[in-house]
């Protein structure tokens, strides 16, 4: 995965990254007429916040108050749902 985001770094393409979560990435979505953004697995962010300690419902709580609820412009990470939770 590092060298996909790279790519991008070489392109000129910024990237937000979550601090600690780099083995959450699913990919890089592009989109046209925007900026390439980061996609997160939703359900290993979250497995990863109960992994570290959190109840499954803080994880989730969490997640949509602090993750999907960011928003920091437009390079805003998207989030992938893989399975139902």
């Amino acid at each position: 995965m590092k060298e996909l985001l790279q790519y991008y770094v070489d392109w000129g393409e910024p990237l937000q990254k979550m601090d600690g979560f780099d083995d959450c990435i699913a990919g890089v979505v592009e989109r046209i007429g925007q900026k390439p953004i980061i996609c997160y697995d939703r359900n290993k962010l979250i497995y990863k916040m109960v992994k570290d300690g959190m109840t499954h419902e803080e994880a989730v709580e969490y997640f949509e108050y602090n993750q999907l609820g960011a928003w920091v412009g437009e390079h805003t990470p998207c989030f992938l749902i893989t399975e139902p939770q």
